[in-house]
Parts: structure tokens; C-alpha cells; sequence
């Protein structure tokens, strides 16, 4: 199951497999067509008086055109597609590359105009003329003209390519409209927050004191970073064996041979232990990945704020968008229980997952960004209101606690680099947050 997470999460961030599909789907479409044309089914278009019956040379004609002019759509769209992926991976990070190559926009546009191509050609080269002879006797017999015409699949062509405008004028607003920064975020933001409730639904029932995985360890045979474990099937292995499996690593870590990937304890004594099986739980490829890696969204966020924050930027805005879904984020994981177990309702768990506490992703998040936050008035004024909004609901004081300490990090930070009136303002709005923190 990991490898075909794997196999789907490659596809899902690809240019090639929509556009196979909607080859193929056109592919079974023309050839349905042209056999309910060549057997009479579409002969009810006959008496359809609005609808001028088209001749060979007509037939052609269309669908030579629409087949050259999809086919030139779709390198021009290939081409405005890798420009502006370009484009936006080298302005707000390379991380999200990934992001933009999952655009379903894109490859619905590219997989349109190449379907639309494939229909074309296929119905084109069943197009005769009435002074040409059928390649097939029964077939010619069974038409009531000498040429052939599929009148039925002309006019589907000609639907697919009006659908097929209207495609392209939906990727001429789409594709500067998905390179904007904030987009950008909100993509990010939105996705974050989906796989925080998805993976922590209850709500906060305080963090597990966190401990070194101890026991017999199972070592990695591969180098890469990890990007699916299929803690399901690694649940079932460890009850199979009666024993306790402690994962050593998370999704996004990076291993090689040598390094542990889990331990077991408390095993039965058996001959040999299924380490093989369990080593095959876990995928690995040169990069990470979103699916399943939580913190690979957050250091997205990170990265791009960040980035607007370097001098060579300094646009300190987008570090405030950036803050402003990374509060969000924060905040939904402070009101979290953020402790998972993968056993079945009322059975004692056999997998202990190497889980971070609400300390570990407040510093993943605000921490990792406080050395660019100091720097900017705007970006630091903001980050104590996003770390209030936080702390305000939260009954939990030890989480409490580490947003004001996180918040006690910055305004020290923020000391050693704004001077004059905007350290004056950054510190009355540090004496606000402790007054608001400590209710």
C-alpha cells in the first residue's frame, strides 16, 4: 500500500496522466461514435432541419483544422504552464514545485486540448469522399451515401472543441491567477489546516511525555527521505507479533544505511523477526513530499516568508500573509490532541509513532521564522497578534506558556535589530501580548 500511495501521490503531481486518460477515453469515444454513424444510429440527425449535413470536403476541412489548432493549443499551454512554474518555484522557493505541478487547472487544460486533438484525427481518417472506394464492401452497402460522413461525430467534435474555448479562456485567467502570492498561501494555508483536522480530530487532552525509542532496532537499507509509511499495515505486523513497534522516524525524515527506523520491545521470542516486511511500510525518493508530511506545509510557509524578508526582497506584506496562515495553522493545533494511535477502538496500541509535541511545531513554525520576523516592524507587529489569537481560547497553560515564551523569544530578537520609534512600538505591543497571554 505505501508503494501505490507512492505510485498515486507521483501521478497526482504529473502532466502525463490526465492526459493519457482523456487520450484514451477520446480514443473509445470516436470509435462509438463512428460505429453508431456507420450503423445508422445517427440517421434521427437527418431530420433535424436546423442541423445542415456536412459534406466530405466540409468534414475534412473542420477536422483537419480543429486537430492542427488543438495541437498548437496545447504546446502553447505546455509551454505558459513550465514558464510560470518556473517562474513561481524560483521566486517563492523550489519546495513548491510540487505544489503547482498537483494544479489540477493546468492538467485539465493540457489533458482538454489533447483529447480533443486525438477525437479529431480519429474521425478524420474515417472521412470518404464519394468518388473514393470503401475499404470495407459491407460497410460501404450498409451507408446510404457512396462517401461516408459521420454526422454524429462531426458534431461532437464540434462540441468538444467549443468546450475546448472555453477551457482555454479558463487557463488564460487561471494561470497568473494561481502564480499570485497569495494564492499561493492560501493553497498552502488551507491544505495545512485539512491535514491538521484530518490527522488530529479530537481535541486536547494534553501532549505524551515524549521518550527515545528504545528496543532491537530495524535498520534502513536505502538513502532518501521518507515519504509514505503505512502505519496501518505496521499496526497489524507488531499485534501479529505481540510486540511493541516504536518508530525511530517521521515522513520527511531523511535515512541511510545505518540509520534506525524503528525498534521493536516487547516481543515474543521468535526465530527471526519480520523486519523485511516492515521496512517495506516505509517509501523513500529524493524529495519530500506534502502527503503525509505535515511540516513539509509549514516550512513552505516558512520558506516564503521568510524569502520576503531578505533584504533582497523586503517585502515584508507577504511575510505577513505567510504569519497570518501560520496562525491559523497554530491555532488549531494548540486546541488539538495531537498524541495518534492507529489500533482499533478499545485495543491496546502495538505502534508508537514518533509523534511531536505542540512546543516541537510552535518552533517548526514561529520559531523557525522569528530571525526574519525581528527584522521587519510590520512582520513582528503581527506575529504577537497572530500568537495571542493562539493563546486566547486555550485552556491548556503549558501550551500557553510556550507561545509566550515563543512570544518572549521574538521581542528579544527584535532588540538586537530595530531601533528608534519602531522598537518603541514593537515594545507596547510586547507589554500588550504578556497583558493578554496571562489572563
Amino acid at each position: 500500500m505505501a508503494k501505490l500511495t507512492k505510485f498515486w501521490t507521483s501521478v497526482n503531481a504529473s502532466y502525463w496522466f490526465l492526459p493519457a486518460l482523456f487520450s484514451l477515453v477520446s480514443l473509445s469515444l470516436a470509435l462509438f461514435t463512428i460505429y453508431l454513424d456507420r450503423n445508422g444510429f445517427a440517421d434521427f440527425l437527418n431530420d433535424v432541419t436546423w442541423l445542415q449535413p456536412a459534406r466530405p470536403d466540409g468534414a475534412n476541412n473542420m477536422l483537419t483544422v480543429i486537430s492542427g489548432t488543438m495541437i498548437s493549443v496545447a504546446s502553447t499551454v505546455f509551454s505558459i504552464t513550465i514558464a510560470a512554474v518556473a517562474y513561481a518555484s524560483g521566486n517563492y522557493g523550489p519546495r513548491l514545485l510540487t505544489n503547482f505541478m498537483e494544479d489540477r487547472g493546468n492538467q485539465f487544460s493540457l489533458a482538454t486540448f489533447i483529447g480533443t486533438f486525438v477525437y479529431s484525427i480519429t474521425v478524420l481518417r474515417t472521412v470518404r469522399a464519394e468518388d473514393e472506394a470503401a475499404p470495407n464492401l459491407e460497410v460501404a452497402a450498409a451507408s446510404t451515401l457512396p462517401g461516408f460522413v459521420p454526422q454524429l461525430s462531426l458534431l461532437i467534435a464540434f462540441i468538444m472543441m467549443a468546450f475546448s474555448v472555453a477551457v482555454l479562456v479558463y487557463f488564460l485567467n487561471h494561470v497568473p491567477a494561481s502564480i499570485r502570492i497569495n494564492s499561493v498561501l492560501e493553497g498552502i494555508g488551507r491544505r495545512l489546516l485539512d491535514e491538521i483536522e484530518e490527522r488530529f480530530p479530537r481535541d486536547n487532552a494534553g501532549d505524551r511525555a515524549g521518550a527515545a525509542p528504545e528496543g532491537v532496532p530495524i535498520i534502513a537499507k536505502k538513502t532518501g527521505y521518507i515519504q509514505i509509511i503505512s502505519f496501518k499495515r505496521l499496526e497489524r505486523l507488531a499485534k501479529r507479533e505481540n510486540g511493541t513497534l516504536k518508530l525511530a522516524i517521521r515522513t520527511g525524515d531523511f535515512v541511510h544505511p545505518d540509520v534506525p527506523l524503528a525498534y521493536w520491545a516487547d516481543m515474543d521470542a521468535i526465530e527471526k523477526s519480520p523486519d523485511d516486511e516492515v521496512r517495506e511500510c516505509f517509501t523513500m525518493g529524493s524529495m519530500r513530499t506534502p502527503s503525509q508530511d505535515m511540516q513539509f506545509l509549514i516550512d513552505e510557509l516558512v520558506e516564503i516568508g521568510l524569502r520576503a524578508l531578505s533584504p533582497g526582497i523586503n517585502d515584508p506584506f507577504t511575510a505577513v500573509t505567510a504569519v497570518h496562515w501560520l496562525g491559523a495553522a497554530t491555532a488549531q493545533l494548540a486546541k488539538r490532541d495531537l498524541n495518534r494511535s492507529f489500533a482499533e477502538d478499545g485495543e491496546e496500541p502495538h505502534l508508537i509513532t514518533l509523534d511531536d509535541d505542540f512546543e516541537h511545531y510552535l518552533t517548526r513554525g514561529f520559531g523557525a521564522m522569528r530571525g526574519g520576523v525581528a527584522t521587519s516592524r510590520i512582520a513582528t507587529l503581527v506575529t504577537f497578534d497572530a500568537l495571542v489569537d493562539a493563546a486566547t481560547t486555550l485552556d491548556d497553560e503549558t501550551r500557553r506558556g510556550q507561545i509566550k515564551q515563543e512570544g518572549d523569544r521574538l521581542a528579544a530578537q527584535a532588540r538586537e535589530h530595530l531601533v528608534g520609534p519602531e522598537l518603541t512600538e514593537v515594545e507596547a505591543r510586547y507589554q500588550i501580548f504578556l497583558q493578554k497571554i496571562e489572563r
